[in-house]
């Protein structure tokens, strides 16, 4: 019977303190809207190949790791039916309305990610592409002055700068507009953007921060592979988003990512 006694006093003691500590307070991202697409299912070659949907899924961890909430965030692919993670079908007009509904519910910021070919007249979605004039529009549209943070994994992506720069945002793409990205053949796990991006997201405190270690990964591994010309992944950063940046920090928790090994051969994406 004491011991049962002590037992129940050690657990109201216990329920008490933790009654005052309260409940943990939200990250910075909790109430951020975020969206992930693979726009495309192909090689360099023609042939099949996983990496643009396999960085989707992996960078979609990741960001949960970092502080963003899963009910917040939604996965695109152009071939949802083979993936048991429930990505939806990506199309610009769904990807245009699933934004607007999670802006709606999640007021506090936006996570555009976009991982595929490109060409410099836009990104690969499906079977067409989108525009830097299209992203921009929609953006526009669903995060209008909140910060945002744009991903652009594609050759070429350097063009979307011009059309997506704001005073709110930070855009960070995995090419000068006049050069190919890689790492897209059909025996990479990502492109080599995304694989960076990945791991630099381990030790990064914030995008900015991650910014620069992605830029100095992909150069590392474009030299260890022997490719040429450089890609030179390109960052902008909005004058009003800049000094937030640094209170925005990701969560202490490591996302769960796949080690940059080296590649059979570089094909451009």
């Amino acid at each position: 019977m004491a011991r049962a006694r002590w037992a129940g006093l050690i657990a109201a003691l216990a329920g008490a303190i933790l009654g005052f500590a309260g409940p943990a307070a939200a990250g910075p991202f909790s109430d951020w809207a975020a969206v992930v697409v693979a726009g495309d299912w192909h090689a360099h070659s023609g042939g099949p190949s996983e990496a643009f949907d396999n960085a989707r899924r992996d960078v979609s961890r990741a960001l949960e790791a970092a502080g963003f909430e899963r009910t917040n965030l939604r996965q695109f692919s152009v071939r949802p039916e083979r993936y048991r993670d429930g990505p939806l079908k990506a199309d610009p007009v769904r990807i245009y309305e699933t934004l607007g509904q999670l802006t709606a519910q999640a007021p506090g910021g936006c996570l555009f990610y976009f991982t595929s070919h490109g060409a410099p007249q836009g990104v690969v979605l499906d079977q067409g592409l989108m525009p830097p004039g299209m992203l921009g529009a929609m953006l526009d549209r669903t995060c209008a002055g909140r910060p945002t943070v744009v991903v652009l994994s594609a050759c070429f992506s350097g063009v979307f700068i011009p059309a997506l720069a704001r005073s709110n945002r930070m855009v960070l793409t995995a090419a000068r507009p006049d050069r190919t990205s890689f790492g897209c053949g059909e025996a990479d796990k990502y492109p080599y953007f995304d694989d960076c991006f990945l791991q630099s997201m381990r030790g990064a405190a914030d995008f900015a921060a991650l910014a620069g270690a992605v830029q100095s990964c992909v150069a590392r591994r474009e030299i260890a592979e022997g490719v040429r010309p450089p890609s030179e992944p390109q960052v902008f950063i909005g004058p009003a988003l800049r000094p937030m940046l640094p209170l925005l920090s990701f969560a202490s928790a490591p996302a769960t990512t796949g080690a940059c090994g080296a590649a059979p051969a570089a094909k451009a994406c």
